[in-house]
Order: C-alpha cells, then sequence, then structure tokens
C-alpha cells in the first residue's frame, strides 16, 4: 500500500495518483485535493495536522 506524499494517509493502489518526475522519482498522492494543495504548496493546513494528531 503506497503512502501519500502530502498528508500521509495509506491507500489502495488502483485508487489515487502516481506522479513519475523527470529525474525518475515517484510521488504518490491519495486524492485531488492532496494533489492541488501540493502544487500551491500548501504545509500548514488544517485538515492534515488533525490527522496527525489522530495518529499520535
Amino acid at each position: 500500500m503506497p503512502k501519500c506524499a502530502y498528508c500521509g494517509k495509506d491507500y489502495e493502489f488502483p485508487k489515487g495518483m502516481t506522479l513519475v518526475g523527470n529525474d525518475g522519482s515517484v510521488t504518490y498522492l491519495c486524492s485531488s485535493k492532496c494533489r492541488k494543495n501540493m502544487a500551491m504548496k500548501r504545509r500548514k493546513v488544517r485538515w492534515i495536522s488533525k490527522k496527525k494528531k489522530e495518529k499520535m
């Protein structure tokens, strides 16, 4: 199971998106919400910090 590079959530492989860079680096994203926020270079988003607190 890949882990989302933006929010850290585990998800099933057929779902989500796999981005491959020109240098061969692979980035896994679980949803379009994560993809759009990553493109805007947002890191302090309220819904991500809630998920991280729940895991701890």
